[in-house]
């Protein structure tokens, strides 16, 4: 990822009811798509994240994280129910839920995982990466993560 591909000023986003608000430093001109089951039961049809650089949290008393599998947490705002952000977290790292930022335009699609998994009843016009569940998985592993 180039410079060139992250935003150059920080980006603010917020839940429903707005008690939690995300600020996100260098956020990545793009959108991670996942459509896991346990996405699509989260969100109602697929996972559509951002990430960056520098994330502060306002409003963290009203955020409740859930532990979904040994390797996630997901986390929603107790007042309004938004979903706020997934965080993976043999590394720590989080994405955000796009929908909670007014992104600027040029966002383009990095890749869709567990496409085995996405429903008949959706597609996503933008041609990007496409990598099923085990495509997904062994690249993991290789990178040294464990699933057990």
């Amino acid at each position: 990822m180039t410079e060139a591909s992250r935003l150059d000023h920080p980006v603010t986003g917020r839940c429903l009811c707005g008690a939690v608000t995300i600020t996100v430093e260098a956020m990545e001109a793009q959108v991670d798509i996942c459509h896991c089951a346990m996405c699509q039961r989260w969100s109602g049809a697929f996972y559509a994240g951002v990430k960056g650089e520098n994330v502060t949290v306002e409003g963290e008393a009203a955020v409740t994280a859930y532990r979904s599998s040994e390797w996630a947490e997901r986390a929603f705002c107790g007042t309004c129910g938004s979903n706020l952000w997934y965080r993976f977290l043999p590394t720590g790292s989080r994405s955000f839920l796009a929908g909670l930022f007014d992104l600027p335009t040029g966002f383009g699609i990095e890749r869709q995982i567990f496409v085995d998994e996405k429903p008949d009843w959706y597609d996503i016009a933008q041609e990007s990466p496409m990598l099923t569940g085990e495509e997904i998985i062994a690249e993991a592993e290789a990178a040294g993560f464990s699933f057990g």
